[in-house]
């Protein structure tokens, strides 16, 4: 069965964007610092080749397509194989998603939940859900997430929003990986469940 991964860079304390939803904190870590080389890249490139679909909600889809379409490998090497793939998104406003001259993303109105749980019975690769933490909260409370990938930045915001919201369930996790990448961790978590 497919797996939906989380993946989201976050800060010590627990935020996963400033308080205006701002991500000023991940530029500034080291090993995002230069996109197009170095062992994060080449991570984040093996990464998406283990994906065949990015799961969206509609502001990270507008943040995205106001970006990634127009950059090319030489401004951030992760660009051709982050916009050939296919994505969706969750939204009951957009009626279309374009992607600059790359194929548009799906939109999906109705439930995600039951659209992801569909995606997972079907064959295929994984599929990740980047920004977007409405939707992450919401597959995570359907217990639809199979594993996290975490991009811990050494930063301390103070306040900000969280990946994790409060009243979630207790889950447990088995930890698969952990890397550094300069000033970065980066760890990887499977699903108990």
């Amino acid at each position: 069965m497919r797996k939906v991964v989380v993946q989201q860079f976050v800060t010590l304390d627990g935020f996963a964007a400033g308080p205006n939803g701002e991500l000023d904190f991940v530029t500034e870590t080291g090993a995002a610092a230069d996109p197009t080389s170095g062992p994060f890249v080449e991570a984040q490139l093996a990464f998406i080749g283990s994906l065949d679909t990015i799961l969206l909600g509609a502001v990270t889809y507008r943040m995205f397509a106001e970006y990634w379409p127009e950059q090319t490998t030489e401004t951030q090497r992760i660009a051709d194989a982050l916009n050939a793939t296919p994505k969706v998104v969750f939204s009951s406003t957009l009626e279309s998603a374009p992607w600059g001259s790359w194929e548009p993303a799906r939109v999906v109105a109705g439930s995600a939940a039951d659209e992801v749980r569909r995606l997972k019975a079907e064959p295929g690769k994984d599929m990740v859900v980047w920004g977007s933490l409405s939707l992450s909260d919401s597959l995570v409370r359907e217990g639809l997430v199979d594993e996290y990938r975490l991009q811990v930045c050494p930063v301390v915001l103070g306040r900000g929003k969280r990946l994790f919201e409060d009243g979630l369930a207790t889950q447990w996790l088995t930890r698969l990986e952990t890397n550094t990448y300069d000033d970065m961790v980066a760890v990887r978590y499977a699903s108990a469940s």
